[in-house]
């Protein structure tokens, strides 16, 4: 595995997967702040949320089917531009309205990025490098998940808005991919009406449908009731500050980054198929034990179960996806997974804002371990038996 940590590429890559999460987990120790300045109910603050991951509903594919036919850094470069610019602008944002417009400008630019990044993974690597490119792309993600509240809890000290100029990052490395990365690029000789009629052809495989099915559950277990409902429970029953806040979500970080980087070895003992089933069982425990804490420290144990779960789920869901596409359908494939991973993004703080407001913080998290339950029962059913 050792090669794989010099090449110029994927370290590329892993800038680009740090830009594909910060739009979120910068600015999670704000919410607090962000809420009293504003004057933003809990049940409705997970719009800052919403209206960044809605775009990628309608993008995500769009990009994806675009990154197939006409390369895959044409559409990664603006797409950083855009998302640059638009969350930089954030700062400057006077009122909600215009901070939820120009979140949903750069929620365009975050759908492309993220989907399009892990399918260039999948086009530089096969097989064993493959899964453990994937699992340090993941291990990557979670050290920048684990910083970027960190950082963005130091910076809402000063001002809830400071956060968001960290966006300005994306233009210099929009550059660099334009100029440095070296990949291959699908060649686009079939009809569109051919190219779309074998990759949906591709999607209906009940492996396929079943991964997408796990990344809407997973991603509405993380943005249910971790990053949306998580800093309102810790500062309304712990009064924990933005900094202690950032502090217990990232903790899930280090752990979920130990996990995914020894994916490559776990491998060999383990099926992919397994993993994301015990993950399932990790997201209950932290579901069941973050309520019952009793201090915004104790809640780190829990938050380390849930971060367990991600190592273990998220970048085998990934690879696998990857080596069912063909390379002259990865891009759409990928995009799609990402079209329905921001739908569980847009769903979660709204479903958890009715069960919250229904039911109390409390339930927010009951209801995760009903979505981890379901999860576990789609991943016996569908990819069970699934050989890389």
């Amino acid at each position: 595995m050792n090669h794989l940590y010099k090449n110029k590429n994927l370290r590329i890559l892993f800038s680009v997967t740090l830009i594909a999460i910060m739009g979120v987990s910068s600015i999670v120790p704000s919410l607090p702040s962000m809420m009293k300045d504003l004057n933003i109910p809990a049940s409705s603050i997970g719009l800052v949320f919403t209206i960044f991951t809605l775009p990628g509903i309608i993008f995500s594919p769009l990009a994806g089917i675009f990154a197939d036919r006409i390369g895959r850094k044409k559409i990664l470069v603006p797409a950083l531009i855009l998302f640059g610019i638009a969350g930089s602008a954030c700062y400057f944002a006077p009122d909600y309205k215009w901070l939820l417009t120009l979140r949903l400008i750069q929620g365009v630019g975050a759908a492309a990025i993220g989907v399009i990044n892990l399918t260039i993974i999948g086009d530089l690597f096969t097989g064993q490098d493959r899964i453990a490119a994937m699992g340090l792309n993941a291990g990557v993600l979670s050290i920048g998940t684990a910083l970027f509240p960190a950082i963005g809890g130091v910076l809402a000290q000063i001002n809830w808005h400071v956060p968001f100029m960290l966006a300005l990052t994306a233009l210099p490395l929009a550059w660099v991919v334009a100029f440095r990365l070296d990949n291959p690029e699908p060649s686009a000789s079939s009809a569109f009406k051919k190219y779309m009629r074998e990759a949906l052809k591709g999607m209906k495989n009940k492996q396929v449908l079943g991964l997408f099915a796990i990344s809407l559950l997973t991603f509405i277990i993380l943005y249910g009731p971790i990053i949306t409902y998580l800093p309102i429970l810790l500062h309304s029953r712990f009064e924990a500050s933005p900094l202690m806040i950032g502090f217990v979500i990232s903790s899930a970080s280090f752990v979920t980054a130990i996990a995914a980087s020894q994916l490559g070895r776990l491998a060999s003992l383990i099926s992919q198929p397994r993993m994301i089933a015990l993950s399932t069982f990790a997201y209950a425990a932290a579901m069941i034990f973050i309520p019952e804490s009793s201090s915004a420290l104790w809640c780190i144990i829990p938050v380390c179960f849930f971060g367990l779960g991600q190592g273990l789920n998220i970048p085998n869901s990934m690879s696998m996806l990857t080596a069912i596409a063909p390379m002259e359908h990865r891009a759409i494939f990928m995009s799609m997974n990402g079209m329905v991973l921001r739908a569980g993004q847009t769903i979660a703080p709204l479903l958890m804002g009715m069960v919250y407001s229904g039911f109390g913080l409390t339930a927010v998290f009951y209801a995760g371990v009903a979505v981890a339950a379901i999860t576990l029962v789609i991943t016996l059913m569908t990819i069970n038996g699934f050989e890389a």
